[in-house]
């Protein structure tokens, strides 16, 4: 994720980033302004249409489909922002359990037994590292297109789970030699049980895009829309209809890139979350707890 002074307008402004939408854009850009100055050569120089033509009708058509086009596109930013948004409140979750489960551990542990407090030491600290190459993969994305009876077992490996499972057993193992009672295993199950619950809800956005029909409908009916702008408006604009062509068609399918890009926030993109900073930051804590 890049972090930026929001109070610095003008660096803001004239910065251009990897994940920029100007640069992703530009090829189709330069292919819009050639097909409006494609129109605005046929209908001005080549059918010598005036004011007076019926496609000049076409506006008002523009001008209702407009209204459309806007609460589609709020829609669609909206929906991807929410899960973008969800997904770093997970990651916040995460790192009040991870804290909290080693502060409990901490205190619980015997001073002297120095190999299960490396162990959950170790173990905490992974676990948030073990979450962010789980989202990595492609497997994760594709979890629910994947057919599992032609796996054979033990191919596919879910490393925030076997972290858990791990985990687990030993805590149990501590309550049967008597390092730890009924009660207070209870007490540290609930911060347990929550690194799978921010497993599964990341697992959640990872795998459930919005749905293709949506999306596709977005995209055809930004470009239909701007493909019809100049055909509508070139015969009163004149010329300048191209670079116009050109803004609106940048502005709208702008929207619709980065809504992309933000619906899927453990993708690694410029825009998405910062999980292994984050990561890095829980690692960095949980050694602070267990060194004191």
């Amino acid at each position: 994720m890049h972090s930026y002074n929001s109070k610095h307008f003008l660096k803001i402004f004239f910065s251009v980033q990897k994940g920029d939408t100007l640069k992703v854009l530009a090829w189709p850009i330069l292919g819009m302004a050639i097909y409006a100055a494609v129109v605005y050569y046929l209908e001005v120089h080549f059918l010598h249409l005036d004011e007076d033509s019926r496609i000049k009708n076409l506006s008002l058509i523009h001008t209702l489909l407009a209204f459309v086009l806007s609460m589609l596109l709020v829609f669609r930013t909206n929906s991807a922002y929410d899960r973008w948004w969800e997904g770093r409140k997970l990651w916040g979750k995460l790192v009040n359990d991870c804290r909290n489960f080693a502060i409990k551990i901490h205190m619980l542990l015997a001073p002297e037994d120095a190999e299960n407090r490396l162990f959950f030491q170790k173990s905490i600290a992974y676990f948030p590292h073990a979450l962010t190459e789980h989202l990595s993969k492609t497997t994760t994305e594709k979890a629910l297109d994947v057919d599992y009876s032609d796996f054979e077992s033990g191919i596919l490996v879910h490393g925030p789970l076997e972290v858990t499972e791990q985990m687990t057993r030993r805590l149990i193992q501590l309550r049967n030699e008597g390092k730890l009672t009924d009660e207070q295993l209870i007490f540290l199950d609930t911060q347990l049980t929550g690194f799978m619950d921010v497993s599964g809800g990341c697992e959640r956005i990872k795998n459930t895009p919005i749905p293709f029909s949506y999306s596709s409908f977005v995209k055809k009916f930004i470009v239909l829309y701007v493909l019809a702008l100049p055909i509508a408006y070139v015969i009163t604009i004149g010329w300048m209809m191209i670079p116009l062509t050109v803004f609106v068609f940048y502005v709208l399918m702008s929207l619709e890139v980065i809504a992309e890009e933000i619906e899927d926030p453990f993708n690694g993109d410029e825009n998405d979350l910062p999980i292994e900073k984050i990561s890095q930051n829980i690692e960095r804590n949980v050694a602070h707890i267990f060194a004191h």
